[in-house]
């Protein structure tokens, strides 16, 4: 068992150990894994799995996570491991989320990841594709390394990880992007989680002042409640009206069948999202992705896919035509 690595954030009672890194607080008996499959009780110690293992690296742009108001037009590193504490039945990355044996792993380290950083002159890493809380060790160590660097790291994430360990990991991180995936319990039972835990994770990095934008896949037949949504952008509209919001289409996959979100309700529903909220995108749809200054309107950035044209812009974020602050952060 030399591929496995000492796990944090658990303790022992008898011979179970009880890993307190998400909300399951899994009680994982010997030899046996937690939710996410990767973390694993062994001689009544928890290790995990996935330490220092990549089962994918690209170079992407930073449209892709999707962060629109954070170092637009620039590129970033991105890694992926395996395992997931939440099982989605229209994940979109489900044989990674849940380690199919197609899946093959790389060795990587935090060192590596700072010379391929330099080498293809790049300033930012992801941790995505897969749910990097359950990578929550090597995230940790690679953004410690990474920090002392001058190099940001981004979480591309579903918020689901307890209060401890997440205060724990913010003040390496500069910006994420959380995936509420819905606002009942009854769609986060769906899921195998629940809501509040994300609803405290995104509260909580707001405050630690990490730039935060928000993607909701609209999903039929499982958060497509109007009034569900109506609800949840009401609370996203407490925390903070800038938040960038990005209303995402569904496509069928994994186990969830549907027929795609029809564009219409996309529209629909994006509209009710801009009476509470300065800046809504509709990712999967190739419109509704340009950036406007709240107040005089002006066009900020104009996006054709992933390339972008940059208007009326400060260097601060501001609108150069009516001086609004538009929480854009620039290189």
């Amino acid at each position: 068992m030399d591929t496995l690595h000492d796990a944090m954030w658990w303790r022992k009672e008898d011979q179970i150990v009880i890993c307190e890194l998400c909300p399951h607080f899994c009680n994982i008996p010997e030899g046996k894994r937690g939710f996410c499959g990767v973390r694993f009780n062994y001689g009544s110690s928890l290790k995990t799995l996935n330490f220092g293992k990549a089962s994918s690296v690209a170079i992407d742009p930073i449209e892709k996570k999707p962060l629109y108001h954070w170092f637009p037009g620039s590129r970033i590193l991105s890694f992926g491991t395996v395992g997931c504490n939440l099982n989605c039945p229209f994940c979109q990355n489900w044989p990674i989320a849940r380690w199919a044996d197609s899946v093959d792993l790389i060795e990587i380290t935090p060192q590596k990841i700072v010379e391929l950083v330099k080498k293809n002159g790049l300033k930012s890493v992801a941790f995505t594709y897969n749910e990097p809380f359950v990578w929550f060790e090597f995230v940790l160590k690679s953004a410690q390394v990474l920090r002392k660097e001058n190099i940001h790291v981004v979480l591309v994430t579903n918020g689901y990880i307890n209060a401890p360990p997440l205060r724990e990991l913010l003040p390496y991180i500069s910006a994420m992007n959380i995936d509420l995936k819905g606002f009942s319990e009854k769609v986060y039972s769906i899921l195998h989680g629940s809501l509040e835990p994300v609803k405290r994770t995104i509260e909580t990095s707001v405050e630690a002042g990490v730039h935060v934008e928000i993607t909701h896949l609209l999903v039929p037949g499982i958060n497509d409640s109007t009034e569900q949504f109506v609800s949840m952008i009401d609370w996203l509209s407490s925390i903070s009206a800038n938040i960038p919001f990005h209303l995402s289409r569904y496509f069928p996959n994994y186990k969830w069948h549907k027929e795609p979100t029809p564009l219409d309700k996309m529209k629909e529903y994006a509209d009710l999202a801009r009476e509470k909220l300065k800046f809504v995108y509709l990712g999967n749809i190739l419109e509704g992705n340009d950036t406007f200054c709240p107040k005089c309107n002006a066009l900020i950035i104009k996006r054709t896919g992933y390339h972008i044209e940059i208007f009326n812009l400060k260097k601060d974020g501001r609108c150069s035509l009516c001086n609004t602050r538009t929480g854009i952060v620039t290189n």
